[in-house]
């Protein structure tokens, strides 16, 4: 017995980015579904009910308004570019926007095929196009996402690592909450958004790994011959 649970042990430990990749995947397709067959989930009520009683202020709002602007396409265009001026590698400086690229497409082709249309019921401000799933949680999770794999992999500084991510992980919550907040959103909107997010990462971090792994090898063939 104990052999068989070291081995699964294994599994997951060498597998785990795509065993996670496939939750994530199920997940969203599953609220996609829902989606498709316009339904309204218990989950958008309930989501946008407790944010309602517990959130909701005259205090509150210019705060949320100003965190969904943190993922807005100003500030991530803005961000991508001057991490780019800023990050000597600029292999990795064109990874960030390619990111971000990436992200915005995927984007926009799910919103336009399941073509959801936005709650209109509680809206704070306006918002227009379709609402599943959320850019701003998406794009934000990509975006914010792929800084903490950067940061994680390179910062060798273990407290200004973990508080950066710590910060940036927030952030990312913050911004998904802020989108439901302001009533342009739908909790699962949100939700897919985020794990629609995470599958594309998983996916474009390997793709990155792969590739500097091959041109490390034949940097080391060219060096032996």
């Amino acid at each position: 017995m104990k052999q068989y649970t070291s081995k699964i042990k294994k599994i997951i430990t060498k597998n785990w980015k795509w065993l996670l990749l496939l939750i994530c995947m199920i997940g969203f397709l599953s609220l996609a579904e829902d989606v498709f067959n316009k339904e309204i989930m218990n989950l958008d009520i309930i989501g946008y009910n407790i944010i309602s009683k517990y959130l909701i202020s005259d205090f509150a709002t210019p705060i949320a308004q100003f965190i969904t602007n943190l993922g807005g396409e100003i500030c991530l265009i803005s961000s991508s570019v001057l991490l780019f001026i800023i990050i000597k590698n600029k292999k990795i400086g064109i990874c960030v926007i390619l990111n971000l690229a990436i992200a915005t497409i995927l984007n926009v082709l799910l919103k336009n095929i399941l073509q959801r249309p936005r709650p209109i019921e509680y809206r704070i401000i306006d918002e227009s196009g379709y609402s599943f799933p959320s850019g701003h949680s998406m794009i934000s999770m990509a975006f914010y996402g792929f800084i903490i794999y950067l940061i994680y992999k390179y910062v060798k500084n273990k407290k200004v690592k973990y508080t950066s991510i710590s910060i940036l992980s927030i952030l990312i919550f913050a911004i998904g909450i802020s989108r439901i907040y302001l009533g342009v959103h739908y909790t699962s909107d949100v939700l897919a958004g985020f794990l629609i997010a995470i599958s594309y990462l998983i996916v474009f971090t390997s793709m990155i790994q792969f590739v500097s792994l091959r041109r490390n090898e034949g940097e080391n063939e060219k060096n032996i011959k």
